[in-house]
Parts: structure tokens; sequence; C-alpha cells
């Protein structure tokens, strides 16, 4: 079975010693003004050339700005957190250019976060203390909760808020212990449901998928979303029969086969057995009716199957 890494951030208050606090001012200081000048190149050269600077050409960039006299403060602080400075601009400009984001902003003295990423490469971790580059000493964290048994911080980032107090902020693997294997499965029918509708609709159906996925990956399961225009309060889960028009305010009602159904426990039955046949032959669950439109609607999203299983159906 493969295994489900699930990246976790801890987030501790420190107390920098002098030095230590200094070393981190001077370091929020360069990253600051690597950013601002790699836009600003980035800027000219699209308004100027129309030519999209990458990362790797920011990074060579940066080489130089190293080497001469007026930026040569810049090799005095470790490089990781400049390097990944430069691949977060490259983030947020492949937000842009995909319409996903804002062109990016520079980043004030006064008002930007002040804050560097380390990779592991610039950092030690060991037995629960942690040594930044540059640095003698180890931070002086208070370790409020433990990190997950066994795992190794893969990035650490250091932020000082505008209060003054610092923060280190460690993301490593935190996939918790599974439980024993089980083979159930739950069908969810969250808006056409008359006592919850509002309450969900006010949570909205998006932030709960989104919820739900997060949680399905944390615990290596599979989440299956079953087509909106699927029929599953019109369906009879005993026999197989489509009903035809039935509204909203009928909860309960008797198929020809005989079978007594509360309508959104039938639905959800449905949409388990959908869920199921999707998971087990990989095959899309189409409705049996066209969209207003006449266009076909988008078939289920399915998460890439663990264990256990849930199928969920969106409602407008």
């Amino acid at each position: 079975m493969a295994t489900t890494h699930v990246k976790r951030a801890f987030k501790y208050r420190f107390y920098p010693t002098d030095m230590q606090a200094a070393e981190l001012s001077r370091t929020f200081g360069c990253v600051r003004k690597v950013y601002n000048m790699a836009l600003q190149a980035r800027t000219e050269a699209w308004t100027l050339r129309q030519e999209r600077v990458n990362y790797n050409q920011t990074s060579a960039m940066l080489t130089a700005w190293k080497k001469t006299g007026e930026l040569a403060y810049l090799s005095e602080v470790s490089s990781v957190p400049l390097q990944q400075t430069l691949r977060h601009l490259q983030g947020a400009f492949a937000n842009f250019w995909t319409r996903r984001a804002k062109y990016p902003t520079f980043k004030s003295r006064k008002k930007s976060r002040k804050s560097a990423e380390y990779t592991s490469s610039a950092f030690r971790f060991r037995n629960g203390s942690l040594t930044l580059a540059k640095m003698a000493e180890p931070l002086e964290i208070v370790w409020s909760r433990p990190l997950p048994e066994g795992t190794v911080p893969s990035t650490v980032t250091v932020s000082q808020d505008a209060a003054g107090r610092w923060f280190v902020s460690v993301l490593c693997d935190d996939r918790p212990a599974m439980p024993e294997p089980v083979n159930t499965a739950v069908g969810i029918d969250m808006v056409r449901n008359h006592t919850l509708a509002r309450a969900i609709s006010d949570a909205s159906w998006t932030e709960m998928r989104s919820m739900l996925e997060y949680k399905a990956a944390w615990y290596g399961r599979d989440l299956v979303v079953v087509d909106r225009w699927f029929p599953s309060s019109k369906l009879c889960s005993a026999c197989g029969i489509l009903r035809g028009m039935m509204p909203l305010n009928v909860r309960e009602w008797t198929c020809g086969c005989g079978a007594v159904h509360d309508r959104d426990v039938n639905a959800a039955i449905n949409i388990l057995a959908a869920g199921l046949a999707v998971a087990a032959c990989g095959d899309g669950v189409r409705p049996q009716r066209s969209t207003p439109g006449g266009q076909s609607s988008m078939k289920q999203e399915v998460v890439p199957p663990q264990r256990s299983r849930a199928a969920a159906q969106p409602r407008g």
C-alpha cells in the first residue's frame, strides 16, 4: 500500500540571544532586499523586452550581486533563505501568469512580514535542539507540543511579528498512526437536508469538500465525489427504479416495489453505492439526464484510493 505523506507546520515561540537576534534581523533585511531586486529585474525585463525571467536567472543575478562592493553584505548571511525567497517569487509569478493571483508586489520594511526560510541544508536538528546556519548555539525554543515521533523537519521558517515576538515554524511529515484496517464506507448527501441545509450552505460546500479531501489524504482514505446531477434522491435503492419529479418538501416516499424511503437516507445509500462502483471499476458515475442547458455535467473526481472510502455528492 502506498504511503501518504502529509506536511504539517508546527509553530513555536523562541527567545534568541542578542547575537542570534542580530543575525536574524540581518537575514530578514537581506531576504527583503533580494526579493525586491529580483522583482524589479523581472518587471523591467517584461516591461521593456516582454521577456520572462525565471528562477535560475535570478539565482545567477544573486551570485553577481554578492560580488559587488555595494551588495557584498549579502554574503554575510546564509545563502539558503536568499535562494528560498527567489523560489517564492518564482511561485508568485507562476500564479500570476496562470491568473490565480495578482502581480507580485514589493516588500515594505515596515509592513511586510519579517521572515526567513531555511531548508535542511541550512539547519541542524538533533535531540530536540535546532541550530540555524551561521549560528553557534541552538535556538531557545519553547516546545509547547512535541513534534510527531520519528519525523525530521524538512523546512524551518523563522519570523518576528509586529510586537517583536519571535517564532519558528517547523515543517515535517505528520502522517498519524493509522487505525486498524477497515473496509467501512459512508455516503453523504450535505444541502438537501431540510434541517441542515442553511448551515451547510453558509459553511460552503467548497470549503467542506476541501476539508474532506485533506482529511482523506491525511488518513490514507479515498474520497469519491459523485456527479451533482446523479439522481440519488429519486432512485430506489432497493429495486433501482427512477421516480419522476420529486419536490424538496417530499421527505419520504414509497416505491412501486413496496420499499418505503426516507429521502436523505435513500440518497446516502445510492451515493455510497455509486462511490463504491467508481472505486471498484474506475469508471465515472454519469447522470441519468442532462443538465438544464442540455450539456452533460461534470464527472466526479476521485482521490487515489487507500483503504476506507467515503462518497459525497455536492448539491446546488
